[in-house]
């Protein structure tokens, strides 16, 4: 399924919260990606109507499954991604502001090789 890049954002926002947190509002991811409320409000809309969430009676907002799978993609594309320009010379603000723009746009063919490299690429902990 096709999703939105704004939707693709605030479900990504909504695992990091969660994971911090404990608990996210509208609030809560209002004030991280720095929007209106009424914005963050009708963006809640269209993801409880996709099904990609759900508010529950106090307002703390749950992903679905596949709401949380969504968001965990997209978390995983960022995160390799930004490590991968950092580690060619990037600061870290510039990686982290490009894998954010590019995470949504790169295929899943190209992910994956660039994810196989890095993986064989990189040294093994022990």
């Amino acid at each position: 399924m096709k999703v939105m890049e704004s939707a693709e954002n605030y479900l990504e926002t909504i695992l990091m919260l969660k994971a911090s947190n404990g608990n996210v509002r509208s609030i809560d991811i209002a004030n991280e990606l720095g929007y209106s409320k009424p914005s963050v409000s009708i963006a809640m809309k269209r993801l409880r109507e996709k099904g990609h969430i759900v508010v529950e009676d106090g307002g703390n907002i749950e992903l679905t499954d596949e709401g949380r799978k969504i968001a965990e993609k997209i978390y995983e594309r960022h995160v390799l991604l930004t490590d991968l320009l950092m580690r060619i010379g990037v600061s870290a603000d510039v990686a982290e502001e490009d894998a954010c723009r590019v995470e949504h746009y790169i295929s899943e063919e190209t992910f994956s090789k660039l994810k196989e490299h890095i993986e064989s690429t990189t040294p093994k902990r022990k």
